[in-house]
This record gives structure tokens, sequence and C-alpha cells, in this order.
């Protein structure tokens, strides 16, 4: 697991060093949105009832992509944070993500395939509750973190879709609470801050225009773990459709699954817990600026 650690970092390296030539500024892709969106209901002697409402969540996406020759480096930031207010209640995360991701490719003898390095590290920025308790903390950020590194084959046969198949990968889950890293929360061993997964994983990306100015792009990431249970598979499938009203009003649907057979979730207020399938969806329409 060190080994394939030591070999991304090292050819990242590698890369940073050759991308800090005053030169080669002009390979480097620099691209990004930034989005707000807010919601708000607001009602005075309505009779057919209701309750006051405001929202908003920010997004923010950076890509910073580098090609030379037969070296491809993409990097991507994702973050997200959004609250909703009803009424006289407390403010309630609606959504909140900070992932990174990072791929050095290079090229090989046959066309569109390429030989990568592939580091992602996801956690969450505040503190989250299981609602409406907002005593009980149920995750925070580096609660859970994970990190997946994997080293493998990618196929690129367009900009827009990709393959990325690696019989080698680690797949880390960190607890860095000692309450829930106490409770074995998020699939570690009770009292253990971190666990280790080895085993092959699949990336597939794919975006596209729907119609004018509409466009779809979707994750798909998959892993099995070799030393228990390889037939459970872990899943996690991303999908957006940016939809551009003009030069700064534009909506946004995003939806998140997630299924981890060592999660488990709370099924109920006596304390049973079960394996499930995760969702989450937003849509917003707001504010939108991209450089």
């Amino acid at each position: 697991m060190r080994r394939i650690i030591t070999l991304f970092v090292f050819l990242l390296a590698a890369v940073g060093m050759v991308a800090q030539d005053t030169q080669d500024t002009t390979y480097w892709n620099v691209s990004g949105q930034a989005s707000v969106n807010f919601s708000q209901v607001s009602f005075s002697n309505w009779i057919g009832g209701g309750k006051n409402s405001v929202s908003g969540v920010g997004l923010f996406d950076i890509n910073a992509n580098y090609e030379k020759d037969k070296i491809h480096w993409e990097n991507t930031l994702k973050t997200g944070y959004g609250l909703l207010k009803e009424g006289e209640d407390e403010a309630v995360k609606t959504d909140d993500k900070l992932e990174l991701n990072s791929k050095l490719g290079v090229e090989m003898r046959k066309e569109n395939l390429l030989f990568s390095s592939f580091l992602n590290f996801l956690t969450q920025f505040a503190d989250g509750y299981r609602y409406p308790n907002t005593t009980d903390k149920i995750s925070r950020i580096f609660a859970p973190a994970y990190l997946t590194v994997a080293t493998g084959f990618d196929y690129q046969p367009s900009e827009m879709f990709s393959l990325f198949l690696t019989p080698v990968s680690g797949k880390f889950t960190f607890v860095a609470d000692d309450t829930l890293s106490a409770a074995g929360a998020f699939g570690v061993k009770p009292g253990k801050k971190m666990r280790a997964e080895m085993g092959a994983s699949l990336k597939s990306e794919f975006k596209t225009p729907v119609m004018k100015n509409v466009n779809l792009s979707t994750t798909l990431t998959l892993f099995s773990n070799y030393f228990n249970e390889p037939q459970n598979i872990d899943v996690k499938w991303d999908v957006a459709v940016n939809m551009k009203i003009n030069d700064y009003l534009s909506a946004n649907l995003l939806t998140n699954l997630v299924y981890d057979h060592d999660i488990l979730i709370p099924i109920d207020d006596e304390g049973n817990t079960g394996r499930r399938i995760q969702m989450k969806q937003l849509f917003g329409v707001g504010l939108s600026y991209k450089f």
C-alpha cells in the first residue's frame, strides 16, 4: 500500500518540477465555476398554511489541467456548502463537500491509452447531525475522510469519455474524532481512526451537451476489496446537469448515490442499523460565474 502512495507522490513531484518551468505555462489550462443558489418562502395570514423558510447553497469548482508531449495531469477541486432555515428553527446543513481529484497519466504506444496514477480525497467542512438533534455529532471534518490511491490504465477515446481501470488500488477511511472512532463509525473498528483496504477499482467519466445551454456530466466509481467480501462492491455515482440561463444566471441539478457495505446506517429511533443506499439530490437556481 505504501509503495502505491510513494509511486503516486513521486510521479506528481516529477511533473510538478517540470510544470514550474516558466516556459511551460502555456501547457496549463485552468477553468472553473462559482455559483450561489437561493430559495425563499414567506407567508403572512396565508389561509392555506405554510412555514417561512430560506435556503442557500454555494458551489465552487476549479480545474487545472496540464498537457505536454505524452504527459497528462488533470486536477479538480469541488466544494459545496448549503444551509436551510425554517421559521424559528435552527439552520440545518443541506450540502457539505470538499473533494480533490488528481490524475497523472503518460501516453502509451496504443492510441488513447495512458498509464496513470489517480488520487481522490473526500471530506466535509462542518459538523453533521441527525436533525432535529443538534447535540450529538454524527460527522465532522475528517470524520469521515476518504482517500483513494490507484495506479492502472486510463482509456480516453475522446474528451467526452474516459475509463480508468486499476487492478491495484488502496482505499483509506479516516475518522479523526474520538467519539465517532469509539463508536466504530463509518466502518472503522471501535477505537481505531483509520481503515485500510486494497482491491480493484474502476472509474468512468462521461460528459455531453444535452441541448442548447444544458450540459450533463456523470462519474461512476466502483471498488472491490480483495480481502473482505470482494463481491460487495462499493459504489459512488455522481450526476450533474448544468443549465445556463444567461452569462450570470444558471440552474443546477446534482445527485449523489453512495453504497458502502461496511457502513451501517441508522434505520429507526431504537438504535437499529442496516446497510442502505445513500442518496442526495440538490436543485437550485441562482448566480453563476465561469472562468
